[in-house]
């Protein structure tokens, strides 16, 4: 039986990830609607987002490398590092769209239909990777690693998904972008 302390600890880790796992999408369709008056337009922003889902890639698969060759102070630097650019990834891109107007994609035939498939699923799964993200971080906090090895199997891919499709978007949209 677990002690009460460390149960209690995790309840209330439990319920912070629930009401963050809501907020962040629900205020960023709210942030969607809000134009920013007199600011000019962040075009630059989006490559520059775009390469921090690649660098985040870039560093989970390093992440597990270093787990996997028992390195776990490395592990952790890292994935502390991919949570830190993914706040960032999303403060640029709530940025970008409170001073842009979207950008619709110009492609045709099959590419459009790939172009949406990917950006869908992107989306989607952008939101699922929250709750993901910080219950497995919070499993590794509170030390509970077998637990954090389970759900890490299913973060993970997911995570790295949604880092490389980032990059995919981006690229498949960036000839049509008005800048």
């Amino acid at each position: 039986m677990k002690d009460s302390a460390p149960v209690q600890k995790e309840k209330q880790i439990s319920r912070w990830i629930t009401v963050v796992s809501i907020a962040v999408p629900l205020v960023v369709v709210i942030l969607f609607g809000v134009r920013l008056p007199g600011v000019e337009p962040l075009g630059f922003l989006p490559p520059v987002y775009a390469s921090i889902n690649g660098l985040t890639a870039v560093l989970l698969i390093a992440a597990l490398w270093a787990i996997k060759n028992g390195n776990r102070g490395l592990h952790q630097k890292l994935m502390t590092t991919c949570i830190a650019l993914s706040l960032l990834f999303l403060m640029m891109y709530v940025a970008y769209h409170m001073t842009s107007d979207s950008t619709s994609y110009g492609g045709t035939g099959v590419l459009r239909y790939v172009y949406f498939f990917i950006l869908i699923s992107h989306i989607f799964l952008s939101i699922v990777v929250i709750p993901l993200v910080l219950r497995t971080y919070a499993k590794a906090y509170l030390k509970d690693f077998e637990g954090h090895r389970k759900i890490a199997r299913i973060t993970f891919p997911v995570w790295l998904y949604v880092a490389v499709s980032g990059v995919v978007v981006y690229l498949m949209i960036s000839p049509y972008y008005p800048y």
